[in-house]
């Protein structure tokens, strides 16, 4: 494995531009004949090894399938958001899988966070651009089927959950790239990262819905989620935020904004 770095030209300026991107491109062999699983639980993919518990819920492997197996069981379906973004999940419900969304940006397509099915039916994308390590899903599949570049944050890069999938793009703080706005949390994992796209903020599982009620998320340093999620709510009057898609959740924004109003203060 070869690391060669670099810097990016810095985009046009911008509020939400805080820092050159700095990018380590990781040029390795692709992955075709790695055997991959996935566990029905929780849809965590498994790639190159086979435990005995599932590394992201602790599931016994009896409770995994291979990825064909999976695929055989499993397609894409997408839910269209607005005219530039789709919510893809797995159909039927993988287990308590999360949600990843399509954005037709300004001249690329990306996908933020991987579903845990591969599909190979799912539209091409330039960039699978995760907001943290938790959701990789079959990124390593459909890296090699396009091929798309894989991004996610160094400081994400670096946990064990990382192990067996490929990365060709670790990014440092925040960037914007062809209109998508990627700006760096951190909390709830290192490297947490959040996106905007136009009207629509791409917040994962920063904060959920449980019985109801929206919640930060408890894994992690709590704190530190919450100051993120402050400091998230101080940029939005520079952006005309609408729609705020998350792990599980499409919300307006009004309505998301008065739950996690009440989170932070």
């Amino acid at each position: 494995m070869i690391l060669q770095e670099y810097t990016e030209p810095s985009p046009e300026h911008n509020l939400f531009y805080l820092i050159t991107l700095k990018c380590t491109r990781l040029r390795i062999m692709n992955n075709e004949d790695t055997m991959q699983y996935v566990c029905q639980i929780c849809g965590y993919n498994m790639a190159g090894y086979l435990p005995d518990f599932c590394p992201f819920c602790g599931a016994a492997k009896a409770g995994f399938l291979s990825a064909e197996e999976n695929s055989d069981l499993h397609h894409i379906e997408g839910t269209q958001i607005n005219a530039s973004v789709t919510r893809i999940n797995s159909v039927p419900a993988l287990g308590y899988e999360h949600a990843a969304y399509r954005v037709v940006a300004d001249g690329a397509v990306f996908l933020i966070d991987c579903p845990s099915t591969f599909d190979r039916t799912l539209p091409q994308m330039d960039t699978i651009l995760f907001t943290h390590h938790h959701f990789l899903g079959a990124c390593n599949q459909y890296r090699d089927l396009y091929p798309a570049r894989v991004a996610i944050h160094e400081a994400d890069f670096r946990q064990d959950l990382c192990r067996g999938f490929l990365f060709d793009v670790l990014f440092s703080g925040s960037f914007c790239d062809s209109g998508l706005h990627a700006v760096h949390l951190g909390g709830h994992t290192p490297g947490f990262t959040c996106c905007f796209f136009n009207e629509v903020l791409f917040i994962c599982d920063y904060v959920m819905i449980k019985q109801g009620k929206m919640v930060i998320n408890p894994f992690g340093p709590r704190d530190a989620t919450r100051k993120g999620l402050a400091r998230l709510i101080a940029m939005i009057p520079e952006r005309p935020v609408t729609i705020v898609c998350g792990v599980d959740y499409v919300m307006d924004y009004p309505s998301w904004e008065k739950h996690v109003l009440q989170l932070i203060g």
